[in-house]
């Protein structure tokens, strides 16, 4: 191979010798990718179009030996390094212009064991994989809500998801998880072994190592009641009013996201997803005042299995369409955040951005602030302010429109952030960092200067050693 100019993670440019870019492949089980390989554009690709970035090196993992032997490799040159797991983020950290990727994207194997109800994944499962394989043999747990998403990247930052008011977040339900650390040595974490690490991987992990593959407890599950329910736009204040009281008072069983979009009819609308994962019996007096509130558009809440649950937001965010993000955490949607929230919806730059309220109750929120790295043990809404476009013309009236959103509702918002919706962080800069682990920041400092004191794992929401 020949000599290389790749990104350094202290600034700058540095060559790397083609002898050691062979050897690394000698050692290597996977492919390494490069601008001349037929597959680089490919390979570079992720979720969100509106990323284009252009890295020297993607390691194309096989096992967790050659995520090992890429660290080793990247602390020996100093090389700028991100992890791509499932690439499912806006701001496409999983990439990074000129640097060194550890692709773990087909490690994807899946070990479902019914007798002990744990299902183990690769570090490049998606959700969507987890999901069918697991209810084969009746049983689920909280994942997110997009079969896209990398199960490792929504369990290391926490994973709210449709099954967390009744089984807690994915990193409440992780038993063990093996990683590579900062130093190439590959590790085993959970309650007995390593556990300060498995602490802090469990809301905080993409700062501290890399997972290669994760054993999550799972549970009985079968249909759901779930779907879409929207009503007109215009009705958009009394409907957030009573989907707060709503929410707040609704049973584990029953999780909620607030909606407010661009009907298929082309109309604006206010409206909520919901899951509820109790008998369908239960679930469907559950949801009357929710179905009762008035005359909807569309009310398309019924039996399904978790899986088609799992797709419901599938077709409004496929792979490769252009999007922005910028995310609060409300308490409670007050007057002043609603009528807020309902002029930026009356106003969207495209039909196909939204306002999204994820929903955190339950199970969730009782588990000890200190329990994992992941702090917000309370009821909240993860807001999403989530514009989309087909058409790159349109990218800078997305983003201007987000940010001018976001910064109209911060007065209403609390002093937090889920670190997985923190995708404008280098812009936001640290102090929403530390708002994403609020009293579990110092404890993570200190954690990141033990397994990660040169910094390596820098292309996340970064916890600065020392």
């Amino acid at each position: 191979m020949k000599d290389l100019e790749m990104a350094l993670k202290d600034g700058g440019i540095g060559v790397v010798d083609g002898v050691a870019l062979t050897g690394l492949d000698a050692r290597f089980n996977g492919d390494l990718v490069m601008s001349d390989h037929a597959q680089y554009d490919e390979t570079r690709s992720i979720w969100n179009g509106m990323i284009n970035k252009h890295p020297a090196v993607i390691a194309r993992c096989m096992d967790a030996a050659d995520v090992a032997e890429c660290v080793r490799f990247a602390q020996e040159h100093r090389l700028l390094v991100s992890v791509r797991g499932g690439g499912h983020n806006y701001a496409g950290k999983s990439l990074v212009d000129q640097g060194f990727v550890i692709d773990l994207s087909t490690m994807r194997d899946i070990e479902v064991d019914p007798s002990a109800k744990t299902v183990r994944v690769g570090g490049g499962c998606r959700l969507g994989e987890f999901d069918e394989a697991a209810e084969a043999k009746g049983l689920g747990t909280t994942l997110g809500v997009n079969t896209d998403t990398g199960v490792a990247g929504l369990t290391l930052g926490g994973g709210y998801g449709w099954l967390a008011g009744r089984f807690g977040l994915a990193c409440d339900n992780l038993r063990s998880i093996n990683v590579v650390s900062c130093d190439g040595d590959i590790l085993t974490a959970d309650a007995e072994r390593n556990s300060d690490l498995f602490w802090g991987m469990r809301g905080a992990g993409a700062n501290l190592a890399i997972a290669t593959s994760l054993t999550f407890n799972v549970h009985p599950l079968g249909e759901v009641l779930g779907g879409l329910i929207l009503y007109p736009l215009s009705q958009g204040k009394s409907f957030l009013r009573f989907f707060d009281d709503y929410a707040h008072n609704c049973p584990d069983e029953l999780t909620l996201i607030g909606l407010m979009l661009t009907a298929p009819d082309g109309s604006p609308a206010v409206g909520a997803g919901v899951c509820y994962s109790g008998t369908l019996e239960r679930g469907a007096e559950v949801l009357k005042p929710l179905r009762n509130f008035a005359t909807p558009l569309a009310d398309l809440i019924e039996p399904k299995p978790y899986t088609l649950m799992q797709q419901l937001f599938d077709d409004a965010w496929p792979p490769g369409r252009s999007y922005y993000n910028k995310s609060h955490i409300f308490e409670e949607l007050n007057d002043d955040a609603i009528e807020v929230l309902l002029e930026y919806a009356s106003s969207f730059p495209t039909t196909l951005s939204s306002i999204v309220l994820q929903q955190v109750h339950g199970a969730a929120t009782r588990v000890p602030v200190d329990a994992t790295a992941f702090p917000h043990r309370y009821h909240n809404y993860a807001c999403y302010v989530h514009p989309a476009t087909d058409d790159p013309s349109e990218h800078d009236q997305i983003v201007t429109w987000a940010r001018s959103c976001w910064d109209a509702v911060r007065p209403f918002a609390a002093p937090a952030v889920y670190v997985n919706a923190l995708e404008d962080g280098l812009e936001e800069g640290e102090a929403r960092v530390r708002e994403a682990y609020g009293a579990n920041f110092d404890r993570l400092c200190a954690l990141k200067t033990r397994y990660d004191p040169t910094n390596l794992l820098r292309m996340n929401s970064n916890i600065v050693p020392g």
